[in-house]
């Protein structure tokens, strides 16, 4: 671990980015030009004592992970990424398998979101980003583990909790929809992809019949309806912003203006994650 070089990387990395890069307010008052280092420290899920021990010199060596939420709250490119971890005393991530890190580009769009839902997700539906009206709307995923972050694991393998988001007219649709898109992606996302098939296949008789239709397709713009637990359904349009490779997709999802759904929207706004308590 190079303490020098790293204390000096993320000092850099941090003066140059601007708040709007990353979605936040400048305020009237603020004097530094860069981030402050509780602002890099709450994007990376960190403490700021933790953050400013690694600025000084004085820290432990970093995890991949940590290090990982890093190169996300800095905006790191693929390169940036990469020399990070090997001054931190780690070998760079494969980048076939470090799919998770978010393309700085898409991240900057994601970032000027905030009032509308907005989800990044890799070609597979890992969810590996939602803004807060997205947790709303979708339920709160990029904080699970595992095959739990996958859209279509959560599908067939919890089916009455992940699809009561949808009407029931509309579950067929997804199915089919879900699987012929990780079809279309298996031979380009190979051991990964065909684990979460092998997995769905040992786990899901419904995913096995859906699956030997061998229907090719991938579908992300669409026109639905979507439930929610408060609110009641929302009818909302979803556009898609692609990376160039493909490998990753910022889906946002907005309601016609002047309409009913746009003020469910609102709504969704104010009520965030949170669930009213009933009164019996």
């Amino acid at each position: 671990m190079d303490r020098a070089a790293l204390a000096d990387f993320l000092r850099s990395r941090r003066e140059q980015l601007r708040p709007g890069d990353v979605g936040l307010s400048a305020g009237p008052r603020r004097r530094a030009s860069g981030l402050r280092r509780e602002e890099v420290a709450q994007l990376a899920a960190m403490s700021t004592d933790y953050y400013t021990r690694l600025e000084q010199q004085r820290g432990p060596q970093p995890s991949t992970q940590m290090l990982a939420s890093l190169a996300r709250a800095l905006r790191l490119s693929a390169d940036e990424r990469d020399y990070l971890f090997r001054v931190a005393g780690h070998n760079a991530p494969d980048r076939i398998l470090a799919r998770d890190h978010v393309a700085p580009a898409l991240q900057r769009v994601f970032d000027r979101l905030a009032d509308t839902p907005a989800v990044i997700i890799s070609s597979l539906g890992e969810t590996l980003l939602q803004n807060r009206m997205g947790a709303a709307l979708l339920g709160d995923h990029a904080g699970a583990r595992g095959w739990e972050r996958y859209e279509a694991y959560r599908w067939f393998a919890h089916p009455d909790a992940a699809r009561a988001r949808y009407p029931g007219d509309d579950r067929e649709r997804q199915s089919r929809a879900l699987v012929s898109g990780l079809r279309a992606v298996l031979a380009v996302e190979g051991t990964r992809a065909q684990a979460l098939v092998d997995e769905l296949l040992r786990i899901s008789d419904e995913f096995a019949a859906l699956w030997e239709r061998q229907e090719v397709a991938r579908r992300f713009s669409d026109h639905k309806v979507l439930l929610h637990p408060e609110i009641g359904p929302i009818e909302v349009d979803c556009q898609v912003l692609f990376t160039e490779d493909q490998s990753q997709a910022l889906l946002v999802l907005t309601a016609e203006p002047g309409s009913t759904d746009e003020e469910k929207l609102r709504l969704l706004d104010v009520v965030g994650i949170q669930e009213f308590g009933r009164v019996d």
